[in-house]
């Protein structure tokens, strides 16, 4: 018998993730709690198992327990679960990136064995991620007894699971921003800055592909030193001087963003040459 799975937040990521379970028969998906009781029901409907109920005093006992709640209600809907519902030798798990397994202190306390499960990459279409999920990384930390069953468990589902540290978990959630949500940022200052200069946005964004994939495959093939390219890396300081007082003359705030990524660039092309000599 598959061990029984409570989900508590049923949105995009514990849809595919519940869906993915069933279906694969890694738990048996038994109640099902979101923020109303119809869309708790429509979850259910979606994961294609488990009973929709209205409230935490209505969820039965489980082996496993997935909180796919906003980060800033971890620790809240711990602390409800631990009040109302038998959790000893229980192994609970929450989904944020940004959120360590200590948010789920209450539940320890009760007896449970903690973890968080960080799928790394964008929910935004469930279904096309439970069609999809093989290769996806998952970054884990938790107590051994909680990984010793979560970790086969995604991996059952196609994960690729990485441990991380539970003391830098903010740091590794940002290193998803700076690979996602600051890579657009950046992207979207070159597009601009070509549009300052009279090219039209749809030319800006053909002009940009091929430099910014190709820097892309090159970072990944490479890494990071021997990707790196233009004045900074060749050490023409006058070039960068006075792209730096022209985008500052065009919009101020490009200009801090472009100074702030000159700093850090000097550094990675001081690596870069400290490889190479």
């Amino acid at each position: 018998m598959a061990p029984t799975l409570n989900i508590v937040g049923a949105g995009h990521v514990g849809r595919a993730l519940g869906r993915l379970f069933a279906t694969r028969g890694v738990f048996a998906v038994q109640d099902v709690l979101t923020r109303s009781g119809g869309s708790a029901q429509a979850a259910a409907a979606f994961i294609g198992a488990g009973r929709s109920v209205d409230a935490i005093v209505a969820l039965r006992p489980a082996s496993v327990w997935m909180l796919a709640v906003s980060d800033d209600r971890i620790a809240e809907v711990a602390q409800q679960l631990a009040a109302s519902v038998a959790m000893k030798d229980a192994v609970v798990f929450h989904c944020s990136g940004a959120k360590a397994s200590a948010e789920l202190e209450a539940l320890r306390a009760a007896g449970a064995f903690v973890a968080s499960v960080h799928p790394v990459r964008s929910f935004a279409d469930p279904a096309q991620v439970a069609a999809a999920f093989d290769g996806t990384f998952c970054g884990v930390e938790g107590d051994g007894q909680a990984l010793a069953l979560l970790v086969p468990a995604f991996e059952a589902i196609g994960a690729r699971v990485v441990p991380i540290d539970a003391s830098a978990k903010t740091v590794y959630h940002a290193a998803s921003v700076f690979a996602s949500n600051y890579l657009t940022t950046v992207l979207d200052a070159a597009l601009r800055a070509y549009q300052a200069a009279g090219i039209p946005a749809a030319a800006a964004r053909e002009l940009a592909r091929p430099l910014a994939t190709e820097t892309l495959a090159n970072v990944f093939r490479l890494g990071p030193e021997m990707a790196l390219s233009g004045p900074i890396a060749r050490g023409d300081t006058a070039t960068v001087a006075r792209q730096q007082a022209a985008l500052s003359a065009w919009d101020p705030a490009t200009g801090t963003l472009y100074e702030a990524l000159a700093s850090a660039t000097r550094t990675l092309a001081r690596r870069k040459h400290g490889e190479q000599t």
